[in-house]
């Protein structure tokens, strides 16, 4: 492979998406171009219904463009991806399986190396604050908990970019912030490359190496905002940042201004 494609991660090039019903015609996104390079984490925001999460299935070949292109580590997205993690709001965990189990149903669905796969699945534990709840079932678990479980299964066979879509929206604000400390974490220890989906402008600046800020449907890219913040973060240490503080209120400015139009 060329060095271009070993340091691009994904590139979307001039996509545009529209869904199509016997009534009517929706364009999600428009003309959306983006490179992301290897090991980055890119925080995307936006008003609700602006193509966040379509982007996001584009990428995975989950949803198809209406025109553009989409390519993941150098190759076309024509199809489903396999070497990709994604990380839904929902949990969704088999309720009859343990933490453990859930976590493995990614390897029996993709076929892995079972010792290998077994291993990875202590890694992820330890690394993830589960050990000693490898046996606990679903409803024994807080909903912060359950979201742990889901990132130690979308990240199970080591995928190179992890989707993330609000996947800590429906947490309470302590329980959110001590995930998004530990993603960092997660993030700085795998290198895994990211794409977060949310609503919440401080988490897209606490987590995001840059923001990406998406205008009302349909969704266009408005800003791309640098993050220059220290790789490990704090939450204490970040929020009394003047950086932290700058990018927070342009990125509010730039969508209070477009929704007052």
């Amino acid at each position: 492979m060329t060095g271009t494609l070993t340091d691009t991660a994904v590139e979307v090039e001039n996509l545009t998406v529209r869904f199509r019903s016997k009534r009517s015609a929706t364009t999600a996104l428009d003309d959306v171009s983006m490179r992301v390079e290897t090991g980055e984490f890119i925080s995307i925001v936006g008003p609700s219904g602006c193509g966040k999460s379509t982007l996001l299935k584009v990428i995975a070949g989950l949803v198809r463009p209406t025109s553009g292109a989409v390519s993941l580590l150098g190759t076309p997205v024509t199809a489903p991806q396999q070497n990709i993690g994604f990380a839904f709001q929902r949990a969704a965990l088999l309720e009859w399986r343990g933490v453990r189990k859930n976590i493995l149903l990614q390897a029996e669905m993709r076929g892995m190396n079972r010792v290998e796969a077994s291993a990875r699945a202590d890694a992820l534990i330890e690394l993830t604050g589960l050990t000693g709840f490898e046996k606990a079932l679903p409803h024994e678990l807080s909903g912060g908990m359950q979201q742990r479980v889901a990132l130690c299964r979308a990240l199970l066979h080591a995928p190179p970019v992890l989707l993330m879509d609000e996947p800590f929206g429906a947490l309470d604000a302590l329980t959110r912030e001590g995930l998004n400390t530990e993603l960092n974490r997660i993030w700085r220890e795998t290198g895994t490359t990211i794409l977060l989906v949310t609503h919440s402008i401080a988490e897209a600046v606490f987590l995001g190496t840059r923001v990406e800020v998406m205008s009302p449907r349909p969704g266009r890219l408005m800003r791309t905002l640098p993050v220059e913040l220290p790789a490990e973060r704090d939450y204490a240490q970040v929020m009394t940042d003047p950086t932290f503080g700058t990018l927070t209120r342009e990125i509010r400015q730039l969508l209070g201004s477009h929704e007052s139009h």
